[in-house]
């Protein structure tokens, strides 16, 4: 596959680089965190295979920004940190961690872990089966790859843009309530803005539309959104 992207998210500026350093001399392409309180927007932004993450950090923990990033990405996220207690480590598992590297580390253990679990992911290891799709005239949703292909277009989606997406074309030419969109994107609605579905929703459209699509999303008054497809889509 092409150049593997890491995303290191950790406030120590010296072991960040350090780390950052000796993962480039493997041909690895690597970020550090720069906002701490924008690890969403950065990681969108490079879309990395790999996470490694600090537990102490500013402003919020690893493990909180560990549930913000489950909800965007299946990628492994690793953790990296002082903190060896057992606790530490079912945290971090129980939080979305996908495994845990105590400081002080030798860098010859955290790269046969990245490379164990990027295999497993991407690789020799990655599980071999059927490709999920959903389709509506000729629009193509691919689940797995997070990409939405219109005639000979291809788009990259994050994780609730996914979800909309393949809810509106598993349903078309029918309405999706906004029940179901808010039970599908969130665990708990209870603690759901009623303005953070419009938001989600305009992202979404907003992409169809700088990638050239014709198609749109409908607001249906009272009941959902449904897709309408163009006619060069249908």
């Amino acid at each position: 596959m092409a150049v593997q992207r890491i995303f290191i998210v950790e406030d120590d500026l010296k072991i960040a680089e350090l780390l950052a350093e000796t993962l480039r001399k493997y041909h690895y392409e690597v970020e550090t965190a720069k906002d701490f309180d924008q690890i969403i927007e950065e990681f969108e932004a490079f879309d990395p295979h790999l996470i490694l993450l600090d537990i102490n950090l500013p402003s919020y923990d690893g493990y909180y920004w560990c549930r913000q990033l489950r909800q965007q990405t299946t990628c492994p996220i690793l953790f990296i940190s002082a903190r060896s207690g057992e606790m530490d480590q079912v945290f971090a598992l129980e939080n979305g961690g996908d495994d845990f590297i105590t400081k002080p580390f030798h860098y010859e253990i955290v790269l046969a872990k990245i490379r164990s679990h990027l295999r497993r992911a991407y690789g020799e290891y990655a599980p071999k089966q059927e490709e999920r799709s959903v389709k509506a005239g000729r629009i193509v949703l691919f689940m797995e790859r997070m990409e939405l292909h219109v005639k000979t277009e291809s788009i990259p989606l994050q994780k609730k843009e996914c979800t909309i997406i393949e809810l509106l074309l598993s349903h078309y030419p029918k309405v999706v309530s906004r029940e179901q969109l808010l039970e599908e994107l969130w665990d708990d609605q209870a603690f759901v803005d009623e303005n953070t579905l419009n938001v989600n929703m305009t992202r979404v459209r907003k992409k169809l539309a700088d990638y050239g699509v014709k198609s749109v999303i409908e607001t249906v008054r009272g009941a959902g959104y449904r897709l309408l497809l163009h006619e060069e889509e249908a």
